[in-house]
């Protein structure tokens, strides 16, 4: 039976070339981010999502990852832009170690930092030669082939989708020097920047000429109503509106030292398998840590064939393609779910309303709804814990959001899903007022973690009737190693219910 596990690619696991005809026959997108396929004749690699012309199925080379695909010796197609498709979530403690690395490199390449491989090592807790052993055995390549693969993919796009300066996206891409930049072009596409601008240019047309527009893919099937229903409920005013197709928001993001504001608007195009972003101009030096932030609060590289077999098990109806919205920015979202201790999802999203209205930026949008930015974890952690009080946020609450702004704010606490999980979540147990509650739904949302399992939450106890929450553990071991999307889930079954 054809599954998109029989395509991973491991020193282990071969790839079942079989499988992998047939997925890239029938243009499967389930399989997209999944599979490459090199055409040795043409050398290119491709999506399986990809309509050029049939090539011999001895011309064709199958890799579980583009940066294989790149060491080969093939450049990427400037049709089906494999930059475009959606990337690999963290599953199984076997591969952990190697993802966590890989998506740490993905954050310093869109965060535009240097990144060198001894640093991640480091904050992985193992030797750097370690570090380089599993992640070849998990990804079949070395970490600098993976880190030069999403630097020159990051590059692609930029140089296709925008009108950036070849140097201003050289540095967007990690990339401190034009020279080395234009090296690293012609060795692995055997193009210079600027010609592959004129030959690829492909990007979304139409609109205020001033915006990038970009696109990310993702594999269907894809939950667009659960997923614009659960931003809906926790839409802050000034900071983000949600409508029936999208969502438009303000947004701070730091890259290369410098924060750099912003709003952006994204729509779903639900034929195509993708997420449309229009970004306005104040984001542009930060559009990889955009496009980093918009993968990971869509969820857009979540695997539907390994997760939704296993919330078949769950006593509930299926929902096909459900994901795990999360938000944009790791100390938001912590922010928010310690506003969310013991009350509803309505009252966190007063409670956030005021301390946005109190302490958020004001920020200049085309849009009248559009106002502020969601607080600096500089600006909480200075203020005088009175004026955050005055806003109903209860002691304890404040000491926790206080406690939450300086460890981020002095770079102690970091919140993405490259973090490591269990010192992160280690520190976030440390803080005053941060119990196990909040440190599994933080490492849901903040650290994209999908077998996350806040076992004493009051909507997992109404859902499967049980206030043990022992009782509830041993019942989610069925669906590991996506108890996060379970709980996801069991919340949206249980909001038909009210």
């Amino acid at each position: 039976m054809l599954s998109p596990d029989s395509t991973a690619a491991t020193a282990s696991s071969p790839i079942d070339e079989d499988a992998a005809y047939q997925a890239w026959c029938t243009h499967d997108a389930r399989f997209d981010g999944r599979l490459f396929v090199g055409v040795t004749s043409t050398g290119i690699y491709c999506r399986p999502v990809c309509r050029v012309r049939m090539p011999r199925r001895a011309n064709m080379r199958f890799f579980g990852n583009a940066a294989s695909a790149e060491r080969d010796g093939f450049r990427p197609c400037l049709r089906c832009r494999p930059e475009l498709a959606p990337g690999l979530a963290l599953v199984d403690s076997s591969q952990v170690l190697a993802q966590h690395a890989a998506h740490l490199i993905q954050e310093a390449v869109h965060a535009g930092r240097s990144v060198g491989m001894p640093e991640i090592a480091g904050r992985l807790g193992v030797t750097d030669r370690h570090l380089r052993r599993i992640f070849l055995a998990v990804h079949g390549v070395t970490p600098i082939d993976h880190l030069t693969t999403q630097r020159l993919l990051l590059a692609k796009q930029l140089l296709t989708d925008t009108a950036q300066p070849v140097t201003q996206v050289a540095h967007a891409s990690g990339y401190d020097s034009l020279r080395r930049f234009n090296a690293a072009f012609q060795q692995r596409y055997r193009l210079s920047p600027s010609a592959l601008r004129r030959a690829g240019r492909a990007g979304p047309a139409g609109g205020p000429p001033d915006l990038v527009r970009l696109r990310l893919g993702w594999r269907p099937p894809y939950d667009i109503d659960g997923v614009l229903r659960y931003f809906a409920q926790r839409q802050v005013g000034g900071l983000e509106v949600v409508d029936a197709t999208g969502l438009r928001r303000t947004l701070a993001l730091s890259h290369g030292g410098r924060l750099h504001r912003g709003w952006f608007a994204v729509r779903f195009d639900a034929q195509r398998h993708e997420l449309e972003a229009a970004i306005s101009p104040g984001l542009a030096p930060a559009l990889g840590g955009v496009l980093q932030s918009l993968r990971q609060a869509f969820d857009l590289d979540a695997d539907p064939e390994r997760i939704d077999p296993v919330l078949a098990r769950l006593p509930v109806a299926p929902r096909p393609g459900i994901r795990l919205p999360s938000g944009f920015g790791g100390f938001e979202i912590a922010v928010r779910v310690i506003l969310g201790q013991q009350v509803t999802v309505k009252a966190a999203r007063t409670l956030a309303q005021r301390l946005v209205d109190r302490f958020g930026e004001p920020v200049a949008t085309p849009f009248a709804d559009l106002s502020r930015l969601f607080p600096t974890a500089e600006a909480l952690a200075a203020a005088r814990a009175e004026s955050i009080g005055t806003l109903g946020i209860v002691r304890q609450r404040v000491g926790a959001l206080q406690a939450l702004a300086r460890a981020v704010a002095d770079g102690t606490l970091d919140l993405h899903r490259g973090a490591p999980l269990e010192p992160t979540l280690d520190a976030l147990r440390a803080l005053p007022g941060v119990g196990e509650w909040t440190a599994q739904v933080v490492a849901m949302r903040a650290l994209a973690w999908p077998d996350a399992w806040p076992a004493t939450d009051i909507g997992l106890y109404n859902a499967l009737g049980s206030r043990d929450p022992k009782h509830l553990t041993a019942l989610a071991e069925a669906w590991r190693p996506w108890r996060a999307y379970a709980v996801m889930r069991l919340w949206q079954e249980l909001e038909k219910q009210t």
